[in-house]
């Protein structure tokens, strides 16, 4: 068998010829060593160890589980079970929830060898305008573009796909699959997948459209299906600029102004040394006003009909395209694009939540609010001269609702009204922590304000996550207070060493110390490297330990060699140690154990 690395780059370098189609792709499912990279990429997620509706998790993978789900693709008698649908609250909004699909063990691994195979295949011809769920791609990225590409734009229109990922028309995925795969087996095998359907309150539900949220391959698949909006606007992009001129028209105002200052330098040049040092001043004051002029006046037309362009950008089924032009080339793309997502990909652009909007004002976009300034502002460039350098610029701002609106989702303030009807915030304990460790709280309210933080980094106004950052350094004191039934000050007193919260801790290695995050909160024009997918699969180097392991044979407890199952947890620190098994797996600090199938029971055995 070939090693799954090497498929996969094969894969990755015939894909970079548009038009070549692939066959013979169903038979890698046959490639144990593939169930092995998958289960290494998908142990540590949070879901791993979620049952799905026949109660498995990712608990007991081994070689006779990989050589059962192989035997079951062979004869094609493989039958995905029913995703085990459940409600998790939307972010900032607890009123709406959305639906997850929870899949069963054996699932979850056949999913994830797809989604290697479809990520290889298509991600050399994804637009490098679509920035989700991609390798080396996140939201940041989609953010820096959109300040890169959308200078100068007067529209925003802020894409919303109704119930997009619930609204994937099958029949068209399919189509779209057969343009670059010629495997009909394979094709069965995604038919299969889609129509699984879920279970909910042990009712069966068929799936008749969508792709279940929670799937390992549910974010390539919706990457395939909207990389055609990605194709439809930069066509759109092509034709824009094919169209009309390149730059915008020179304002013949600033021309006029412009030519003012010229003939009075001109003018004065050939006299200059016979002025004296009073007319040189008076000559010298009148031409830094002339310039100054010059400066108020926009050097190009902004409402130049000749000129039109438009960028977007793209994170899952979230889109926002800047457009240059008027307002009623804008109602005519929205318009295109309404057209197009109904008669090819069958889904709906909400008329209600699609919004056209001035760039002096603000668009919302992955939690940012967006605006072109207009400032002209002036720098001064490395040869010493003023330029109107920020005009046009796009500005990226934390929305206040944002950060209040999270303190509020964590019970760590209380909003009140003053009599002009202005809000104030106080900062409370959070109850649900009390009764935990201290470093545990600490670790809890220092991982909320730095994951605030580094989401917000490079918005303009950064600092303004500084309030948060105080509110909940004051709820964390307030809520060590509580749970040592005290005051807030008797807690600085205890754990404020050189000015930095700290809490001390044991380890085995002696006591340690953490402190709360005190980092500043300045903006960063380049964010922490922090993306979606931080690696492609097919470029893999290191040694797979797990993949190893089990290949061993060895039973980590018992000694004996054999097949191995891997025993996993959903989290080491719920160990007790009370258990061999428990204290080999605390020693080791893992969350699998490579065990042979009678210890393996025993285990289980003995968490009752």
């Amino acid at each position: 068998m070939r090693s799954p690395t090497d498929v996969l780059s094969h894969l990755h370098g015939k894909a970079q010829d548009k038009t070549y189609r692939f066959q013979r792709l169903y038979r890698n499912l046959y490639n144990p060593e593939f169930y092995l990279l998958a289960y290494r990429n998908i142990y540590a997620n949070d879901g791993s160890m979620t049952p799905g509706v026949d109660g498995t998790t990712m608990d007991g993978m081994g070689a006779k589980r990989v050589a059962r789900i192989i035997t079951a693709l062979r004869n094609e008698s493989y039958q995905p079970r029913p995703a085990r649908r459940k409600y998790i609250e939307k972010q900032n909004n607890s009123k709406k929830k959305r639906p997850l699909g929870i899949l069963s063990g054996d699932d979850k691994l056949v999913q994830e060898v797809v989604r290697m195979l479809l990520e290889s295949i298509y991600e050399p011809v994804f637009s490098r305008h679509s920035h989700g769920f991609r390798p080396n791609k996140s939201c940041h990225t989609a953010l820096l573009e959109l300040q890169y590409t959308g200078t100068g734009s007067n529209w925003f229109i802020e894409g919303d796909i109704t119930a997009c990922f619930d609204s994937f028309e099958h029949h068209t995925l399919i189509e779209l699959l057969r343009r670059r795969i010629d495997d009909e087996k394979f094709i069965a095998l995604m038919w299969k997948f889609l129509k699984a359907g879920y279970m909910e309150q042990w009712r069966y539900y068929d799936t008749f459209t969508g792709t279940p949220q929670g799937s390992g391959m549910s974010p390539i698949l919706a990457n395939i299906y909207l990389h055609e909006l990605d194709t439809f606007l930069e066509e759109y992009q092509t034709s824009c600029s094919a169209e009309n001129s390149k730059y915008r028209k020179v304002n013949p105002e600033y021309s006029r102004a412009a030519s003012v200052v010229q003939r009075y330098k001109a003018r004065l040049e050939p006299i200059w040394d016979q002025l004296s040092a009073e007319e040189k001043k008076h000559h010298a004051k009148t031409l830094r006003a002339l310039k100054m002029e010059t400066r108020t006046i926009p050097s190009r037309k902004f409402r130049d009909t000749t000129f039109k362009k438009i960028e977007f950008v793209r994170y899952a089924d979230d889109f926002l395209v800047c457009l240059t032009g008027s307002k009623a080339d804008a109602l005519h793309l929205k318009a295109e694009l309404s057209a197009f997502l109904s008669s090819k990909l069958h889904l709906t652009l909400s008329e209600e939540k699609t919004k056209i909007t001035h760039t002096s004002g603000c668009a919302r976009f992955l939690g940012y609010d967006i605006t072109v300034t207009r400032s002209q502002d002036t720098k001064r460039d490395k040869n010493g001269n003023a330029r109107r350098v920020h005009s046009g610029n796009v500005l990226l701002y934390v929305p206040h609702e944002k950060w209040a609106s999270k303190l509020i989702a964590y019970k760590a303030i209380r909003v009140a009204k003053d009599k002009n009807g202005k809000d104030h915030y106080r900062a409370l304990h959070r109850k649900e922590l009390i009764c935990r460790p201290d470093i545990d709280i600490l670790r809890k309210y220092d991982a909320e304000v730095r994951g605030m933080y580094e989401y917000y980094s490079i918005a303009n106004n950064a600092s303004v996550i500084g309030h948060f950052g105080s509110l909940m350094k004051w709820s964390m004191l307030k809520t060590f207070a509580a749970k040592y039934r005290t005051k807030t000050k008797d807690i600085k007193e205890r754990y404020i060493i050189n000015g930095k919260f700290t809490v001390s801790y044991k380890t085995k290695a002696g006591m340690k110390q953490a402190g709360f995050y005190s980092g500043g909160y300045e903006r960063k024009k380049r964010p922490s490297p922090w993306v979606d997918t931080p690696i492609i699969t097919h470029a893999y180097t290191k040694g797979m330990q797990l993949s190893g392991r089990i290949r061993a044979g060895i039973c980590e407890l018992c000694g004996a060699t054999c097949d191995v199952e891997m025993h996993q947890v959903k989290k080491l620190k719920n160990l007790k140690g009370r258990l061999l098994w428990e204290q080999i797996m605390i020693s080791k600090r893992r969350k699998t154990l490579a065990v042979c199938p009678k210890c393996h029971d025993n285990i289980h055995l003995s968490k009752g």
